[in-house]
């Protein structure tokens, strides 16, 4: 099943990437933008680890029926295809990476978790790149966003921890109790992370103190979470098809997505002041409002898998289609206008797997096979 192999795939060390590659041609499950360009390097210090656990706390209530406060629906498609001014590909120094997820830090620069060579990188809009080791080996770190310490914070998939990293390259790890995978810097000060396995939501202080709230469903397969425009944590729940809101309180509610039983990935706050989120799946794009009332527009192209959805400078949200072997990105109006663009990449085995708007008003993609970090102006 698509999404299984994708939450595998996900979740894999270094040592497994080359034969996934080899999975992914045979099986067909697993998916897939021209100069090279830009300075490459390793260096910065690694440094410690701290922090302690704590307790496991919140409240636990259900949106029910499709969302609070109105109907669920179906959005009219108006549906093109676009150019792409300039995509330019930056090469990974090294024989193992494997960039996963992309941020815009505090410092002008881009950030990235890189899992195969078990290192945080970052990339300047002129393309110099610089990676720092992780202390702790074969950690898998996935998800990276910036906190509001100035700061970088990660998660480790098979290290357990919480990193942070300085814009100077100092990392710190704290241990939680299980498998993280997004994290996202709520309005409280904190950082929020999900525990797909552990089916809850893990909340970390800047001082490394763990809290968890536990999902009210079970298996939800939580991976991707953000921070909305109301105050609250909004995040996708892959095999509840469900979309889970919880306050920084820790009370948790529950929005189903009507006509899918699984398959949601990414999700993101977009300027119209609701959240939007990849229907994997069911092959959509949707957009929920606070109060719970989803809507949905399908892509026009079928199986396209769309996965990693976030708002650009443009005013729109952009998303990648993750059909195998297939470099195509969307652009959604907040009104549910749909353009498909076809990035153009170098190689044999490409896959684009995050993305965010850079300071330089460019989009910044990870290519996890093509070990590259791709920047497209839109």
């Amino acid at each position: 099943m698509l999404v299984e192999a994708r939450i595998g795939y996900r979740v894999q060390t270094k040592t497994a990437k080359h034969a996934l590659v080899l999975f992914g041609i045979v099986a067909s499950l697993l998916e897939g933008c021209g100069s090279h360009g830009g300075a490459s390097g390793t260096g910065g210090s690694a440094i410690g680890t701290g922090g302690h656990m704590g307790g496991t706390g919140g409240v636990l209530a259900s949106g029910g029926g499709g969302g609070t406060g109105g109907t669920n629906a179906t959005g009219v498609v108006t549906a093109t295809t676009g150019t792409l001014r300039a995509v330019r590909e930056f090469p990974l120094p090294g024989y193992d990476c494997a960039p996963e997820s992309i941020v815009a830090g505090p410092d002008g620069n881009l950030w990235f978790t890189d899992a195969g060579s078990n290192k945080i990188g970052t990339i300047t809009t002129a393309g110099a790149i610089t990676e720092f080791d992780i202390p702790t080996p074969d950690s898998n770190p996935y998800g990276i966003a910036k906190g509001p310490d100035g700061n970088l914070w990660f998660t480790e998939v098979d290290g357990r921890k919480i990193g942070r990293i300085t814009p100077s390259g100092a990392i710190s790890e704290f241990p939680v109790p299980a498998e993280a995978y997004g994290i996202a810097a709520g309005p409280d000060g904190n950082m929020w992370f999900v525990e797909g396995n552990a089916n809850k939501i893990g909340r970390i202080t800047p001082a490394g103190a763990v809290s968890e709230f536990p999902i009210p469903t079970a298996p939800s397969s939580t991976m991707h979470i953000a921070a909305g425009p109301d105050g609250n944590l909004w995040f996708t729940e892959q095999y509840a098809a469900k979309i889970g809101r919880i306050t920084p309180t820790g009370t948790i509610s529950e929005f189903p997505v009507p006509n899918v039983t699984h398959g949601l990935s990414g999700i993101a706050a977009g300027p119209d002041g609701n959240l939007w989120f990849a229907n994997h799946n069911g092959n959509k794009i949707g957009r929920i409002t606070s109060a719970g009332i989803i809507t949905e527009f399908p892509l026009p192209t079928p199986d396209s898998a769309p996965n990693c959805i976030a708002p650009a400078p443009d005013g729109n949200l952009w998303f990648i289609e993750s059909l195998l072997d297939s470099s195509v990105i969307g652009r959604i109006t907040p009104a549910g206008s749909i353009t498909e663009f076809s990035v153009p990449l170098s190689g044999f085995k490409r896959r684009l797997t995050s993305f965010v708007a850079g300071p330089d008003g460019d989009l910044w993609f990870t290519d996890y096979f093509g070990a590259q970090i791709v920047r497209v102006t839109p």
